[in-house]
């Protein structure tokens, strides 16, 4: 694992951290963006009715309302999704700049080509969450996608420091614990996005029961159906009440098992593990419960958009958060070997 990591460490590791920030900018203005309803601000891609700037002038503007007579602009949304575009686009310039670095200096090219995929890839659903009219699966996706490429740079920068805790201890359990944990947070997070998605994030308004009920009435079949034929303007969402709240609950219901499984492994490794590993596995479990809050605080206050962007933001630290302790137990239990 250790020579694994050198042959793909970053020649700069502050370059590495400088696209994290960026992603992670990224990252919450897409969630600002979707939460204040602006994900079809701009009907078109990669332009703003037919600009690359949000029309202001009585040109453009006669231009936008004449070619685009069935979206009338709005202006303050056609920013929001503009600027989240530009700081796409930078992260991309990044990103390239990272991986042509990677291919001049013989080091760190594997994870910095695939990063670049993604990018690309992620700017192919950014098109297709325009043009597919917030085709929920796409929009899940393009969320999933932000923070692929997030945690890709993050894996980046770890790789590009050069240090290496000492551990008490030689769990492999606790590493093979902690791969698992991302998959659980990553469902979760995948069940997050499905339910801003499909508008269901009021459709419990109530919390912890669901309009006084432990468990509901719900529609799981309609409410999990990924494809729904094309054509479709998904933009408030389409499903009916039983079907948004099986997804919430759905969300709920694993936040309960990320919580509890999250919580245990954080807990084990203070335990077990001293030094920077006890600090980490701490920033986890902090991390965890301040996300825990926020996901609750979004049903008691009807969703504000402060707090709904708060919980995306924080879900992305707690990924970054998980994957550190992750890469530390690997990179400390390959030391030993």
């Amino acid at each position: 694992m250790a020579r694994t990591s050198q042959r793909q460490a970053a020649a700069h590791p502050l370059a590495y951290l400088l696209a994290v920030v960026l992603t992670l900018v990224v990252v919450v203005l897409g969630a600002y963006t979707r939460l204040s309803d602006a994900g079809l601000g701009c009907p078109d891609w990669p332009g703003c009715y037919g600009h690359m700037t949000v029309p202001n002038n009585p040109q453009e503007l006669a231009h936008a309302r004449e070619a685009f007579a069935h979206r009338p602009l709005e202006a303050g949304k056609a920013w929001k999704e503009m600027v989240h575009r530009y700081a796409a686009g930078m992260l991309g310039l990044a990103v390239l700049g990272l991986t042509l670095s990677a291919w001049r200096r013989r080091t760190g090219r594997m994870l910095a080509t695939a990063t670049l995929a993604l990018i690309g890839f992620q700017a192919a659903l950014g098109m297709w969450t325009v043009t597919l009219l917030l085709k929920p699966v796409v929009v899940m996706g393009h969320l999933l996608g932000g923070l692929g490429v997030l945690s890709l740079l993050w894996l980046g920068y770890l790789n590009a420091r050069s240090f290496v805790p000492q551990r008490r201890a030689e769990p492999r359990l606790l590493r093979r614990l902690a791969l698992l944990g991302i998959a659980v947070l990553a469902l979760q997070i995948a069940l997050g996005g499905w339910t801003s998605a499909n508008y269901a994030a009021l459709a419990c308004p109530t919390f912890p029961t669901c309009m006084g009920q432990w468990w509901p009435p719900m529609d799981l079949a309609d409410g999990f159906v990924l494809w729904r034929g094309l054509g479709v303007n998904y933009e408030f969402g389409v499903l009916d009440s039983s079907a948004r709240v099986a997804i919430h609950m759905m969300h709920r219901a694993w936040a309960v098992v990320t919580l509890l499984y999250l919580a245990g492994l954080s807990i084990a490794t203070m335990r077990r593990e001293a030094g920077a590993l006890r600090v980490v596995a701490a920033a986890v479990l902090l991390l965890l419960l301040a996300q825990v809050t926020l996901g609750a605080s979004n049903v008691w206050l009807h969703l504000p958009l402060s707090v709904a962007v708060a919980h995306n933001a924080v879900a992305a630290l707690l990924l970054l958060a998980l994957l550190t302790l992750t890469h530390t137990l690997y990179r400390a239990g390959a030391k030993r070997v």
